[in-house]
């Protein structure tokens, strides 16, 4: 499985209930905050929804 590193950069303030959640589900607290996490059709859909307000990188 490939591992994929997921930073917090935009705030959730304004965001829907689901963006907010979805942030929460991956990890993720505050701006800056990171995450390794697997790649995988789940973790890909979450991805989806919050990509606005995240940065994706390969870890």
């Amino acid at each position: 499985m490939e591992k994929i590193k997921v930073t917090l950069v935009k705030s959730t303030i304004g965001c829907t209930k689901k963006q907010k959640d979805t942030v929460a589900a991956l990890g993720l607290t505050k701006i800056g905050s990171s995450n390794v996490i697997t790649s995988n059709a789940c973790s890909e859909g979450m991805l989806k929804i919050v990509a606005h307000l995240v940065m994706i990188e390969q870890a």
